[in-house]
């Protein structure tokens, strides 16, 4: 079965940092796309960050340059690095993963696999 568990959300300031991760289970990331979604209040969840199974990256524009996807394989761990972080920022934010062996995937409906969130709070 696999699994997803996403830990590491809090209330943080403007300007602060986290790191968000995600335990997974049941499955390798070879031939997996693994993606870092959120949902604010009222919106739609939107992909923010993928990362393909040959390694490519995918960040939304408004993320570049402040968050970073990894990987820690021995873990079997989704890392999701948040710097300069935004009060629009604030949302729940979910790990996805499914089988792709093609690349990038950023819409919802690509991912079958998916953890339960982690709310991130940035107070101004």
């Amino acid at each position: 079965e696999i699994q997803l568990v996403e830990s590491g959300g809090g209330l943080v300031q403007t300007g602060g940092s986290l790191r968000l991760s995600c335990a997974a289970s049941g499955f390798t990331f070879e031939d997996y796309a693994i993606a870092w979604f959120r949902q604010a209040p009222g919106q739609k969840r939107e992909g923010i960050l993928c990362l393909s199974s040959n390694g490519e990256t995918y960040y939304t524009d408004s993320v570049k340059g402040r968050f970073t996807i990894f990987t820690d394989n021995t873990k079997s761990t989704v890392y999701l690095q948040m710097n300069s972080l935004k009060p629009e920022d604030t949302a729940v934010y979910y790990c996805a993963a499914d089988h792709n062996p093609f690349g990038i995937a950023t819409l919802y409906a690509q991912y079958n696999y998916w953890g339960r969130g982690t709310q991130v709070t940035v107070s101004s």
